[in-house]
């Protein structure tokens, strides 16, 4: 009995008081009641997963509707130019020429070749621009148009040290350069 009676009064007086002793006890409560619960629900199938689970996939979309993907395998619509209006192609050209710019010009006459060829957003944009800051002296091949919309088409232009890349838009004048990127190769 005295055996008994030092061990409950250890358990109680250092074991239980220490953080370890705190620890157990949570772990054995935690245990116990997991192991009840258990025995309470009776066996279980593995294979039930969810109680509620749908016994078909959930479509978000009507499956007869087609594709409502982004990529389109259609092609893209062609340019739409009027009749005797300059086509992407000589826009993004004659907007090259003038970018380049030629030996000797000012700010001012670089900036009015290409303001005739520019979306007023663009002209803004470059206001502060010299031709000086040009990184490409000539074009060194053909154009290549990827059209995007019939009044949005992308113009790529191989130039002797990159690539120049110009977005046009259909305005009142015309084709209108409305982006220009340039691409060191």
């Amino acid at each position: 009995m005295t055996a008994m009676r030092r061990a409950l009064e250890f358990l109680f007086t250092r074991a239980l008081r220490s953080r370890l002793g705190v620890a157990v006890v949570i772990a054995v409560l935690v245990f116990g009641v997991i192991g009840a619960a258990r025995l309470a629900s009776g066996p279980m199938d593995p294979a039930d997963g969810l109680s509620s689970r749908p016994d078909r996939p959930i479509t978000t979309v009507d499956p007869t509707a087609g594709d409502d993907g982004v990529t389109s395998t259609e092609a893209p619509p062609s340019p739409v130019t009027r009749p005797g209006a300059r086509t992407p192609e000589q826009t993004a050209g004659q907007f090259a020429s003038a970018w380049l710019g030629r030996p000797g010009m000012t700010a001012e006459q670089w900036q009015a070749g290409l303001r005739p060829l520019s979306t007023p957003a663009l002209t803004e944009k470059l206001a502060g621009a010299e031709p000086g800051g040009v990184p490409a002296e000539e074009v060194t091949g053909p154009a290549s148009l990827r059209s995007r919309t019939d009044t949005f088409v992308e113009v790529l232009l191989p130039l002797d040290t990159g690539r120049l890349r110009l977005e046009l838009v259909v305005a009142d004048e015309g084709w209108l350069v409305d982006v220009v990127d340039w691409e060191r190769q």
